[in-house]
């Protein structure tokens, strides 16, 4: 072996021991982990700002109005380019 090859071998082997090893035991179980999850998500639901029921329904009846109205607007542009585009095909 070269002095460059022997060097690098030798590099390779220090790093090789110089990485502690991680034990088993350092991670937490499964199951600890996963209650501590939801513990972490119960408090972080307690931090937000819930909205008041009464502006939770005035706004979904908005979205459920402009809902309708989008879908009837939409509905009669349909109706009228299908009958153009029809009445058209009639002409030619």
């Amino acid at each position: 072996m070269s002095d460059k090859e022997v060097k690098t071998v030798e590099k390779a082997e220090k790093t090789k021991a110089e990485k502690p090893k991680k034990a088993k035991k350092d991670k937490p179980s499964l199951w600890k982990r996963i209650t501590g999850w939801f513990k972490s998500v119960k408090s972080e639901a307690k931090k937000v700002s819930w909205a008041s029921w009464k502006s939770v329904r005035t706004n979904s009846i908005i979205v459920i109005v402009v809902v309708i109205v989008i879908a009837i607007a939409l509905g009669l542009l349909d109706f009228v380019f299908t009958n153009a585009i029809s009445g058209l095909g009639k002409l030619f």
